[in-house]
């Protein structure tokens, strides 16, 4: 079986790799726009769903994984930010408290799908105008949800605690979805 990635994010490829699963990345052009009447924590899972779907050409034999990362902060989602501005109001909003970083995956042959999702709670110390400065700057911000990477300087410096799978903070959480590939799919590696 082969697997395909449907995802351009250099972290899900990254840790697919560390799981020693062969795959092949897989463009998938797919809005993320979803209903507003979705719950917050339901959002993920909601667009990793829609952007299988949006994949028409998956042959027998291959099965395809799709993901999407979410920040929940205080019921409001942390998207991808747009700008350094909004970068920094979202460090901003998780300095000094616990947030939760929720990241939806769907597997999918043509013959089955699942999709489930995986929650993290990350709390920061605080972090002063200037470090947020400096992060923004100096990293690259505008790719992450809630305007951050874990793996990156902040998740070093500021990162108080998690509760839950680190690697989903990354964008994927691999245990999960180790365990679904063997059993549920029963992809060998």
């Amino acid at each position: 079986m082969r697997v395909l990635l449907g995802s351009k994010s250099p972290r899900r490829k990254e840790l697919l790799s560390m799981l020693e699963i062969s795959f092949e990345v897989v463009s998938i052009d797919c809005d993320e726009n979803f209903p507003e009447d979705i719950p917050p924590i339901h959002v993920a899972e909601y667009l990793s769903e829609k952007k299988s779907n949006a994949y028409k050409a998956l042959p027998d034999s291959d099965l395809l994984i799709t993901a999407d990362t979410m920040v929940l902060v205080d019921n409001s989602l942390l998207v991808k930010p747009v700008n350094k501005e909004e970068a920094l109001q979202m460090l901003d909003l998780i300095s000094d408290r616990t947030h939760q970083v929720i990241t939806g995956v769907t597997m999918r042959t043509n013959s089955k799908k699942i999709s489930f999702s995986s929650t993290t709670d990350v709390t920061f110390n605080a972090i002063d105008s200037n470090d947020r400065k400096f992060y923004v700057d100096n990293f690259s911000v505008m790719d992450k949800a809630g305007g951050y990477g874990i793996q990156d300087w902040i998740g070093l410096s500021h990162v108080k605690s998690i509760k839950g799978c680190y690697y989903n903070v990354m964008g994927l959480p691999t245990s999960m979805l180790y365990k679904r590939l063997k059993y549920d799919f029963g992809h060998e590696i």
